[in-house]
């Protein structure tokens, strides 16, 4: 139903506009009832499912990625169609509008997306707010620095938020990654990286200390654009740094092979979809390799099939997440992975 009826008229619109109309009908959707009929038709419940990964307990390995619902507003909604987890932001501490619009294109041919949307938020203390609502699904906080914020003093971003949201979210992610934040990447060097990540340790003591609580589990979003010698620097920082897993990957800068017209391929921005499908797999199995799985890893980029799913799981991954996927194959998708590792459990056990 999704591919027949909805996604045509969904993309009848701008790829923006789409986006805000598809959140508004799903909280109305859901403000309606509706939310046990998704449940029913999408979510797959099964023991074998769960995961314990970074010490929390996950129902299914399935995740919906940040950057759809920045603002923390339809959480619990998202996870009626069978997410197993649920990462919100890019937040900053104070609200951003993000770069000037038009800043979403779709690249149909590549079901591909290029966004530079620029972190546009309503800051992180709008989201408390509405965390503080119960929420029946793993939260992610993905964390970052507002634009106007130099990078001699984005850690101050880092841990205002980190700060404002420890007692809402069950793990963060730092975002040193996106490519649309003007120098936000020279954060993943090892140097200020390693800095950053200590900073954000010592501040997950100090707040476990103070409510009585147990540390949170910090992780890092990397770039597919990173080099081999860097991957084998963020192996480094992790073990260096001690947090507890990284996710692989952002979006790439990179437009290798693409079948749109320049005009929209050449886009600036951050490009996610079918064909950082590959890219995301070969940086999930390096780190996984090198590192001789020493650290959780979350898969995300490309996943538009269960054959991608569990690709990124035998590469190394422990969870997937999905953005791209998701707007071009619909929650169906979700239903479809879950059963897919079952029945590759089911598989592997019988042989």
């Amino acid at each position: 139903m999704y591919k027949i009826l909805i996604r045509p008229i969904l993309f009848l619109l701008d790829a923006e506009a789409a986006h805000h109309f598809s959140f508004w009908a799903i909280g109305i959707l859901s403000k309606l009832g509706f939310g046990p009929l998704f449940r029913k038709a999408f979510e797959v419940q099964d023991p074998k499912l769960e995961r314990e990964v970074f010490g929390l307990k996950f129902k299914n390995p399935v995740g919906l990625a940040a950057g759809f619902d920045k603002d923390a507003k339809l959480y619990n909604e998202f996870s009626n169609f069978g997410f197993g987890f649920v990462e919100i932001g890019t937040l900053t501490p104070k609200p951003q509008p993000g770069n000037p619009k038009k800043r979403l294109f779709r690249l149909r041919e590549d079901k591909a997306i290029i966004n530079r949307m620029g972190f546009n938020n309503k800051g992180v203390f709008e989201a408390v707010e509405e965390l503080k609502k119960h929420h029946r699904v793993i939260i992610g906080g993905n964390i970052g620095k507002n634009k106007v914020t130099p990078n001699e003093e984005a850690i101050k971003d880092y841990l205002i938020c980190f700060e404002a949201l420890f007692d809402y979210v069950d793990y963060f992610v730092v975002n040193v990654s996106s490519p649309n934040t003007p120098g936000l990447r020279e954060l993943q060097d090892k140097e200020p990286l390693t800095k950053l990540l200590k900073k954000l340790k010592n501040q997950n003591s100090k707040q476990a200390k103070k409510s009585k609580k147990k540390e949170k589990p910090i992780l890092l979003k990397i770039a597919p654009d990173l080099t081999d010698a860097q991957l084998l620097d963020i192996i480094d920082i992790v073990a260096e740094t001690k947090i507890d897993g990284v996710i692989a990957t952002n979006t790439t800068i990179a437009r290798n092979g693409l079948k749109t017209p320049l005009f929209i391929a050449e886009e600036k921005g951050g490009l996610s979809g079918k064909p950082l499908t590959q890219r995301s797999t070969e940086v999930i199995h390096f780190l996984a390799e090198k590192s001789n799985k020493a650290f959780p890893i979350i898969g995300v980029g490309g996943i538009h099939s269960p054959q991608d799913a569990l690709e990124k799981l035998e590469a190394g991954a422990d969870l997937v997440q999905l953005y791209t996927g998701f707007i071009y194959e619909g929650p169906g998708l979700i239903k479809k992975i879950n059963k897919a590792i079952l029945e590759g459990k089911a598989e592997s056990s019988s042989k």
